[in-house]
């Protein structure tokens, strides 16, 4: 029984204490909307060396609105990956940093960044020749 269970992956995972992503019902869904997002990697990279200041963090993330960054720090606290300290001061200090769980995913958010800085010209090349193709498919024969 084990050797078949080993050979053969079922599809739904959850009787067995998994999670299926490819499932429509799997919780481990709303994780995917969380990270899958640019801001989210970028902000959790932003993070990864340490605490930051919200002018900080936004001074880091060029282009990024302040509505955004605001969004997106909220939905990092909510789902457990960013601690956020208010100090009484006047103005208030507000600082971010990642939680454990914020750590453990800032690795594979930096690979994901690499990833892109990396190989943004294979990226724009592909584009270019599905442009020109088409394009060419446009024409009339």
């Amino acid at each position: 029984m084990v050797l078949r269970y080993l050979m053969h992956t079922p599809n739904d995972l959850r009787p067995y204490g998994g999670a299926d992503a490819y499932l429509r019902d799997c919780a481990s869904r709303a994780v995917l909307g969380v990270i899958a997002n640019k801001w989210v990697c970028l902000v959790t990279g932003a993070l990864r060396p340490g605490t930051l200041r919200f002018a900080e963090l936004r001074r880091r993330l060029d282009g990024i609105t302040q509505k955004m960054l605001t969004q997106t720090l909220r939905d990092l606290e909510r789902n457990g990956l960013v601690d956020r300290a208010v100090y009484p001061s006047v103005p208030p200090r507000v600082e971010y940093s990642l939680t454990e769980l914020g750590q453990s995913i800032a690795g594979l958010m930096d690979a994901i960044r690499i990833w892109s800085e990396e190989h943004i010209d294979d990226i724009q090349t592909a584009q270019g020749r599905y442009a020109e193709r088409a394009a060419r498919d446009l024409e009339p024969i």
